[in-house]
């Protein structure tokens, strides 16, 4: 009879365990979705990497009169696009622009940032979100 008391204890401490495991896993999961991936570009083509649900902060620099076009063309809606801000410090070679983006699905898209100055495009940076 004590063993039996004894292995009820057990088993249910055990299974309170698990429970807890299970749902800090989950948490934590859940939580890393939330994170924001924060990228500068440099005015240089990358590949960035994103979970589903992941906010992506694009950061390019601009010198001159020259700005990058929004929003940046897209290949395909793997990622949400948010909005574009000017972001300080505010350098007077030309203002830094912050991109914001929303991973909403898995999968792969070509994301092309046009710098123009009037009709005339100066510089392109292209950048690979690949979602997962």
């Amino acid at each position: 009879v004590m063993r039996l008391a004894t292995e009820r204890r057990t088993q249910s401490r055990a299974r309170r365990w698990r429970v807890v495991l299970t749902v800090s896993t989950a948490i934590l999961i859940g939580c890393a979705a939330d994170i924001m991936l924060a990228v500068t570009g440099d005015s240089r083509s990358q590949t960035i990497s994103a979970a589903v649900g992941q906010e992506i902060d694009v950061t390019l620099g601009n010198v001159g009169p020259a700005l990058y076009v929004s929003p940046p063309l897209m290949s395909s809606a793997v990622a949400e696009y948010l909005g574009v801000d000017v972001v300080p410090p505010f350098a007077p070679g030309g203002p830094t622009q912050r991109f914001r983006f929303k991973a909403v699905g898995a999968g792969q898209a070509l994301v092309e940032f046009r710098r123009t100055l009037g009709d005339s495009v100066v510089s392109v940076v292209r950048d690979t979100f690949q979602v997962r």
